[in-house]
């Protein structure tokens, strides 16, 4: 199975997480996408709160992309339509703040990345 972060992807994730709890106007660029190949689901994830718990942009392909918490563990396990697992995109740099992607996308009714 794909590993869905890398170590350093999970650090900053961790370090963003701790930085939030202290700092409740703080708002992070994105760290990581992912995205299911085949159903249109994606996630900026910006945050870590523990080994599982992540926070970011989340867009289950329906038109109604928000702000949320999502776990780690339900990610790995989840296939798609052609039991195609989540994929990390490789070569999403972030170019704005969360709530840069979060207001976009509740335009938009979808992310745009």
């Amino acid at each position: 199975m794909t590993k869905l972060l890398t170590d350093d992807q999970r650090e900053q994730l961790l370090t963003n997480g701790r930085e939030s709890t202290e700092n409740p106007n703080f708002d992070p660029l994105p760290v990581v996408k992912l995205f299911t190949p085949n159903a249109g689901a994606t996630w900026l994830l910006s945050e870590l709160d523990s080994e599982d718990t992540a926070f970011g942009l989340c867009d289950l392909g329906q038109g109604f992309p928000e702000l949320g918490y999502v776990s780690l563990a339900e990610l790995e396990g989840l296939r798609g339509r052609w039991g195609l697992p989540i994929e990390r995109d490789l070569y999403f740099v972030a170019d704005k703040r969360l709530s840069g992607y979060a207001r976009e996308a509740r335009l938009a009714g979808r992310i745009v990345a």
